[in-house]
């Protein structure tokens, strides 16, 4: 019997990207739950095998704007104190962390673009190793960032960003950017936030297409060598 998937996803275009084929390769069925338009995430999202919570533009904090937020962090504090295999994407790594009694706010800038991550020692024996700098960099794009929670451990960091990344065991991970992105379906990010790229000043979609197409490829394999690690890594109760 196929193991069970459910991805939380909050703007079409932040799909599952590369990730939606190595899961299909370890033997889950993907199923697909969108925040704000279902009239409720159960009972899949808790009682699915695995739990991914993916990006999108609103902050974890905005439940007064975004009601269904109160659900998804309901949902994780569920999951998270059972330990159970969640992994959380940018947004998803920021309500993770709030799920861990943790504040989410503003950062000092936007971080959008392609840059590497600096690995905690954790982070390098962990299935963060396969995006070293050395070897990746990876696509950040959020504005707000975390305090890390109190049980977590750190795995990566940037300069302006501390928090990139945590674990709790290991089946809980959060990364507060992006190693699931495909070279193909960035053109879909340049259309739906074309807006914030704009209000950025500081970077162009041909800036963006071109680190893209220079990092991207490399990022596909890294990024698929990631998750099948951190896969492999899970403790099924």
């Amino acid at each position: 019997m196929a193991r069970s998937a459910v991805a939380i996803r909050h703007v079409a275009f932040e799909d599952l990207g590369l990730f939606a084929d190595v899961l299909a390769a370890e033997g889950y069925e993907v199923r697909y739950l969108d925040a704000g338009y279902e009239a409720t995430l159960e009972p899949h999202a808790s009682e699915a095998d695995l739990l991914i919570v993916l990006g999108g533009p609103i902050g974890a904090y905005e439940e007064a704007d975004y009601p269904f937020l109160r659900e998804e962090l309901a949902i994780l504090e569920r999951r998270l104190a059972a330990d159970r295999p969640t992994l959380g994407i940018c947004l998803g790594s920021q309500l993770m962390a709030r799920a861990l009694g943790a504040r989410v706010y503003p950062g000092v800038h936007k971080e959008i673009g392609w840059a590497p991550l600096t690995l905690t020692e954790e982070g390098r024996i962990s299935c963060l190793g396969h995006l070293d700098p050395a070897i990746t960099p990876v696509l950040h794009w959020h504005g707000d960032t975390f305090d890390l929670p109190k049980r977590a451990t750190r795995l990566a960091s940037t300069d302006s960003y501390p928090n990139q990344a945590f674990s709790v065991g290991h089946n809980i991970l959060a990364v507060q950017f992006h190693p699931e992105v495909t070279v193909r379906g960035m053109e879909r990010w340049f259309i739906g936030h074309t807006g914030e790229i704009a209000a950025t000043g500081g970077i162009s979609v041909a800036q963006l297409r071109e680190q893209t197409g220079r990092f991207g490829p490399i990022l596909e394999v890294q990024g698929r060598r990631m998750l099948e690690s951190w896969l492999a890594g899970l403790e099924v109760k």
